[in-house]
C-alpha cells in the first residue's frame, strides 16, 4: 500500500501518514501530527502538530484539526465540523498553555457544521447530529443534536436509530442494553 497526497497538499517533515491514506487538495499536516491507516483528508482540512488520528478515519472538507485533539479508529468528521481547543479564547492573550484535550471515541459520527467544544470526550458510536453544539462529554452510542447538544436517543454501530428500553436488537441484529442514562453492547 502507498500514501496518496495530493500535488497542492502541505505534508511537514516528520508528520506520520499510514498506509492507504489519501490526502486531498490544499490539506495542511504539520510535522508531530501522527495519521493512522486508511484514512481520508478531505479538501482544506488542517491537522495541527499534537493530534492523533487513528485508522480509517473520513475527515471530510475544510474541518480543522487542532492541537490536543484525540481521535480514534473509524470516527467520521463531517464537512466543515469544528474543533477549538481554547475554552476561552482571546487575540491579545495566549492561552496555548492552557489546551484543553479533546477525545473522540472508535466509531464515532461528528455531523456536518458541528461544534465540539474543547475539553469533552465524544463517546464510542456517538452520533452528533448536524449543526449541533457538544459542550459536555457524550456517552456510548448517544445521539445528540441542537444547541447546546442534548442526547435524544441511541445509536446502533452501524448509524440507525435504537428504539425501546431493556434489550433491544438494531436492523442489523446487534444486542443492546438501554436505560434511560446508558446504551451498551451486549
Amino acid at each position: 500500500m502507498s500514501v496518496t497526497i495530493h500535488e497542492t497538499a502541505i505534508i511537514d517533515d516528520g508528520a506520520q501518514v499510514g498506509d492507504g491514506s489519501r490526502i486531498w487538495h490544499w490539506t495542511h499536516v504539520c510535522g508531530q501530527a501522527v495519521i493512522g491507516k486508511g484514512c481520508s483528508l478531505g479538501q482544506n482540512v488542517f491537522v495541527g502538530n499534537d493530534v492523533q488520528i487513528g485508522d480509517n478515519v473520513k475527515i471530510q472538507n475544510n474541518v480543522s484539526v487542532y492541537d490536543a485533539v484525540l481521535i480514534e479508529d473509524d470516527v467520521f468528521c463531517g464537512p466543515s465540523m469544528v474543533f477549538t481547543n481554547v475554552y476561552n479564547p482571546r487575540s491579545a492573550i495566549n492561552r496555548k498553555s492552557e489546551y484543553r484535550r479533546t477525545v473522540v471515541r472508535k466509531g464515532a459520527t461528528l455531523g456536518a457544521n458541528c461544534t465540539i467544544v474543547c475539553g469533552v470526550t465524544v463517546g464510542t458510536y456517538a452520533f452528533v447530529g448536524a449543526g449541533a453544539v457538544v459542550n459536555r462529554d457524550v456517552p456510548d452510542y448517544a445521539l445528540m443534536v441542537g444547541v447546546p447538544a442534548r442526547r435524544i436517543g441511541w445509536m446502533c454501530e452501524t448509524g440507525t436509530q435504537l428504539h425501546g428500553l431493556g434489550k433491544v436488537t438494531s436492523e442489523a441484529g446487534i444486542t443492546y442494553e438501554i436505560t434511560k442514562d446508558s446504551c451498551t453492547r451486549l
